[in-house]
């Protein structure tokens, strides 16, 4: 069965301290650094996701409205 492509899927454990480690392939095609600043977004029905890091302002600006104090 062929993949489709952009499409991916990886398991992480979760560390006694609630930390998880990022895959090394994900972080690559993410271009996800050490150091780098991820948001989580989450919903009780729906789960969790971590959204493309380049895409950080324009969720917080949907969840929290505009940076500029609108």
């Amino acid at each position: 069965m062929k993949k489709p492509g952009g499409k991916y899927a990886w398991t992480v454990t979760v560390g006694t301290k609630g930390q998880i480690v990022i895959p090394k392939e994900a972080r690559e095609v993410f271009g996800i650094e050490p150091g780098d600043n991820l948001i989580i977004l989450a919903d009780v029905k729906r789960g969790m996701a971590i959204p493309p890091k380049n895409t950080f302002n324009e969720y917080f600006s949907k969840i929290f409205g505009s940076s500029k104090g609108e």
